[in-house]
Parts: structure tokens; C-alpha cells; sequence
């Protein structure tokens, strides 16, 4: 027979516990869960108050469990888990349901302008996308399917290349026609210049001086410019027309398909490769074997083959 006091009174606190041990930092779990690290803390008191026994020692720059806490770890992440995979699965039968996590530039750019054709040909699936640009553990985070944008090392095991990427300029065609013809990249300069603010220089491919450096160039003192904190921003201030933007293919092709965008420079050399970063898919195992994710993964792959570089 059950007791009232067999189990925690919340979930939230066993999850909280879970990614403090897996951290061992209040602060890390807290930026997984959404929650301040006091907040974190705090869970992890009211859980050791409860089963009368200390769970971390709490030293001044570490977190380390305690024996009790260390076997109380194991048991809950692995009770957690078998509680993600139940309700995915219940979910699943009742109500198909996709969870993608990928980069705001991806989804805003890329994957969100294509799901009306995914939604027209699977009505009775739903996509549910988790834009960020912070990396989640897919089982841990009950996610599907990923989309990340890195090295081959950061995409994970068991991570398949979707497709690299080139930089070139772009514009809307109304600047284009404005400024003239372009025979040259000198001849850029006449453009009000888009740049993507980058402070912890995560993509520095995407900074006109290392574009220009690339091509041999060097502009003028006085070039107008505008700046953003978000590459999604200058994309939509080129396609506005207030200037020329590095344009991220494929990211922008299908803006240059719709006419919304244009490379004033006409000879593809001038769209140079911008790192060894790639695309990257990435499938949690839990999910893998779902029909509605595979036809989801089979469904983004072949719109990946439409839009490769190329």
C-alpha cells in the first residue's frame, strides 16, 4: 500500500535534482530548465528536506554528491527517462507530434518558410519547432529531432551532414536596379553595407572585413553601414532594401528563387565557402523508429536535396 510520503510532493523537483547531478551546477541546470540558479537551489533543498538526507555537499566553487545522493542520481535519472519515453509514446498514439530543435537562423531562413508544404502533405502531424541557439540533450529534453549548425565533433553521435554553407552578397533587386549595374566587386561600395554584429565572433565569415579580405579587397573609409545582433535581421533589412547583406546559402536561395533577393555579383566564384562548420541532422534514439518522425526526416532530406548549394 502506498504511503503519502512514498514519493517527492513534485516532479519538479526530482527534474530539478536530475540536471543539478548531471552538472553538478545549480547554474547549468538552471539554463537547461529555464529557471535561476536559486531557484534550482531551492529545489534541491525542499527535495532533501523531504527525504530527511543531504544530497550534495556544497563546497565554495564545486558541487559534489553524496554517496546517498549519488545512488538517489542514478535512480531518478533513470526513472525520469522510462517517464519521457511513456508519455512520448502515449502522446505519439493520440496525437502525432514532431519536436524540432534547431538555430533561429535555420528556422526563420530555412525550415519555417517550407513547413506549409510539409503541413499540406501530412495534415495529421503536427511540427512543433524549438528555436534557439542553445545545444539540448534530445532524450533529456524530450525533443525528436535536431538541426545544428557546427563542426562534425559538436553535432553528436550519430549526426548525418544536410548541407554546407557559402557566403556571397545579396540585395533586393530594387537597390540592385538603383545603383547600377555591377561589374566588379569594387563596385559593392556603392551599397550601404549589413552587418551582423558577432561580440563572442561565433561566425566570423560573416564580417564584411573577412569577405573582403577573402577577395582581395579593401572599402573605402566612408562606406554607409547599418548594424544587427541578429542574422535574421539582415536578411530582413536587405530584403527591405536599406543594403547589401552576406547572404548564407542555402539559407537565402529560396529568396533568391521568389526574387525577394539578388547577387549582384553574377560569377559564382565570388561566393566563397565560409568555414568547416555543416547542417547537421541529428534523431534521438527514443524517436527514431516513430513513423511521423520518419516521415518528418524523410520529408526535411529531400527539401534539402532541392535546396543544396549549387
Amino acid at each position: 500500500m502506498h504511503k503519502e510520503r512514498d514519493l517527492p510532493t513534485s516532479l519538479d523537483l526530482l527534474r530539478g535534482f536530475e540536471a543539478a547531478a548531471r552538472h553538478l551546477s545549480f547554474t547549468a541546470a538552471g539554463a537547461e530548465l529555464f529557471l535561476t540558479q536559486s531557484a534550482i537551489s531551492r529545489q534541491v533543498q525542499t527535495l532533501e528536506e523531504q527525504l530527511g538526507v543531504k544530497l550534495f555537499q556544497r563546497r565554495t566553487r564545486a558541487l559534489v554528491l553524496t554517496e546517498a545522493g549519488a545512488l538517489y542520481y542514478r535512480e531518478v535519472a533513470k526513472a525520469l527517462q522510462q517517464l519521457r519515453d511513456a508519455t512520448a509514446s502515449v502522446r505519439a498514439a493520440t496525437n502525432p507530434v514532431v519536436t524540432v530543435t534547431t538555430t533561429v537562423t535555420f528556422a526563420s531562413l530555412w525550415l519555417v518558410p517550407r513547413l506549409a508544404d510539409f503541413q499540406s502533405r501530412y495534415a495529421d502531424i503536427t511540427v512543433h519547432v524549438a528555436a534557439d541557439n542553445t545545444v539540448r540533450d534530445l532524450a533529456r529534453a524530450s525533443l525528436d529531432v535536431a538541426v545544428r549548425y557546427s563542426t562534425l565533433d559538436a553535432a553528436g553521435a550519430g549526426a548525418v551532414m544536410l548541407f554546407g554553407e557559402q557566403v556571397a552578397p545579396v540585395c533586393s533587386p530594387v537597390l540592385a536596379r538603383a545603383h547600377g549595374r555591377v561589374r566588379n566587386p569594387e563596385d559593392l561600395f556603392q551599397f550601404p553595407l549589413l552587418h551582423y554584429e558577432d561580440p563572442e565572433v561565433r561566425t566570423p565569415w560573416l564580417a564584411w572585413n573577412v569577405w573582403l579580405e577573402t577577395m582581395n579587397l579593401r572599402a573605402p573609409k566612408r562606406v554607409r553601414a547599418l548594424r544587427f545582433s541578429h542574422y535574421d535581421q539582415v536578411i530582413q533589412a536587405a530584403i527591405a532594401g536599406q543594403g547589401l547583406a552576406l547572404g548564407r546559402f542555402p539559407l537565402v536561395k529560396n529568396l533568391i528563387e521568389q526574387g525577394r533577393l539578388v547577387t549582384p555579383l553574377r560569377d559564382g566564384r565570388y561566393a566563397n565557402l565560409g568555414s568547416d562548420r555543416a547542417y547537421w541532422l541529428l534523431v534521438s534514439r527514443t524517436a527514431e523508429k516513430r513513423p511521423e518522425v520518419k516521415t518528418f526526416v524523410r520529408w526535411l532530406r529531400g527539401e534539402v536535396a532541392r535546396s543544396a548549394p549549387g
